[in-house]
């Protein structure tokens, strides 16, 4: 049958328009995190963005946190292939991953930041074995990086586990940060991050921990009145990519996106000093109220001594290969905190 010159034309242009959306398929790269654009994983996504589109013919779209759904939705979405990229805290992927929930052991990482830098760039764990876990999950580990101190946020004051006592406190969906939590005195509450406000406000929950920078942002400080530095924790952050997308790049891509990261993550640490400084006076400003603790050596001893037992879940969680991971972590700490 002859095809008359409209339908040619609708052809043609079908067919045009098929061959263009396989190539922005190819070239248009997804990008999700758990935060907002200026936010601290908003920042290094932009400088990966920025970095990938200076240095090759590819572009980058980027998803801050509520646009493609909770951290669970981006996770599936990454794992099929629908996201080529995405920024999700072990905290999320601890159920996924176990061995990552080592992030969760508290006291373990240093408060020290330069210290906290060297043993994320330089890190064994991270950089040799945590992506052998990653790609059994189809997953390509491409680097982590610290967000800043975890505070506590809570109605009442905390200068120790007793005044944790019966208070619900909202945690990731993380069994380690439950068990933290539960060690630390308090009643552990997984929640979705959108629900968090509205539960405080309400009286559902009482208490939740987050980077300053992150406590500022959300205005955690609006329906919380203390705020505590317990020097529990850091909260770190994980960018991955799609396995089975990343395999089969060129290496020429593959170096360049590698490269992308490198530069993402000296700026990510260099934007993040003073930080918590400036969060924390723009709290002050906003409710000049608000109580800010630092607790004292003395003070912080009891959350020390229950973080023994948090480590010793972590090692029943996940039997040898957290051993392994754990005791390799303490080798790339004591390297990092002794230069």
């Amino acid at each position: 049958m002859k095809i008359t010159k409209p339908i040619r034309h609708i052809v043609t242009g079908f067919a045009l328009a098929s061959a263009l959306g396989t190539v922005a398929a190819a070239d248009t790269w997804r990008y999700a995190f758990e935060e907002a654009i200026d936010e601290v994983q908003g920042v290094f996504a932009q400088k990966f963005k920025e970095e990938v589109e200076k240095n090759s013919d590819h572009t980058v779209q980027l998803f801050p946190y509520g646009t493609l759904g909770e951290s669970a939705d981006t996770m599936e979405q990454a794992q099929a292939g629908i996201l080529q990229f995405v920024d999700q805290s072990p905290g999320f992927t601890g159920s996924l991953i176990p061995e990552a929930q080592v992030f969760f052991v508290p006291y373990l990482l240093p408060q020290d930041t330069d210290a906290l830098a060297r043993f994320f760039r330089n890190s064994e764990a991270i950089n040799e074995m945590f992506p052998e876990l990653y790609a059994e999950q189809g997953l390509e580990l491409l680097t982590m990086f610290p967000e800043g101190e975890v505070v506590m946020t809570t109605k009442e004051p905390v200068t120790g586990p007793d005044d944790l006592d019966e208070v619900k406190f909202r945690v990731m969906t993380n069994p380690l940060l439950v068990e933290s939590y539960k060690a630390f005195g308090a009643t552990p509450t997984p929640l979705p991050w959108g629900e968090v406000y509205g539960g405080l406000q309400t009286n559902i929950i009482q208490g939740q921990e987050n980077p300053m920078f992150f406590v500022e942002s959300t205005k955690m400080y609006e329906v919380t009145d203390h705020i505590t530095f317990t020097g529990h924790n850091n909260f770190t952050t994980a960018v991955m990519a799609n396995k089975d997308f990343y395999d089969g790049l060129s290496e020429e891509d593959q170096q360049m996106i590698q490269d992308a990261i490198d530069v993402a993550f000296d700026h990510i640490i260099e934007y993040q000093e003073g930080l918590t400084e400036e969060a924390l006076d723009a709290i002050l400003e906003a409710k000049p109220e608000m109580n800010v603790t630092r607790l004292t050596e003395e003070q912080r001893q009891p959350f020390m001594d229950a973080a023994e037992s948090v480590e010793q879940q972590f090692l029943d969680m996940t039997g040898d290969s957290g051993a392994e991971i754990l005791e390799q972590m303490k080798e790339d700490l004591a390297e990092a905190t002794s230069d």
